[in-house]
């Protein structure tokens, strides 16, 4: 059995950055620019952070970096 905490789920590196970055308040095209990657990336990544948290929208993502602590959140990679 893992020894994870339940209710952070594990997200990988690139997942943390881009939920980092919405949390700040950053739009798709400006995390987009600052991690060198497409706007349809950065919506792919957060929509698998929505079905791994349960979250319904981005504001719930946001809120949720917010209450774990950015820094403390698992990571898988």
């Amino acid at each position: 059995m893992s020894s994870t905490n339940s209710t952070q789920p594990l997200i990988t590196p690139r997942e943390k950055q881009v939920l980092s970055l919405l949390a700040e308040g950053l739009t798709y095209g400006s995390i987009a620019r600052r991690l060198g990657i497409s706007p349809r990336t950065v919506d792919t990544h957060l929509r698998r952070l929505r079905a791994k948290t349960g979250a319904a929208n981005r504001m719930q993502l946001a809120v949720m970096s917010h209450l774990w602590g950015n820094s403390s959140m698992q990571s898988a990679g």
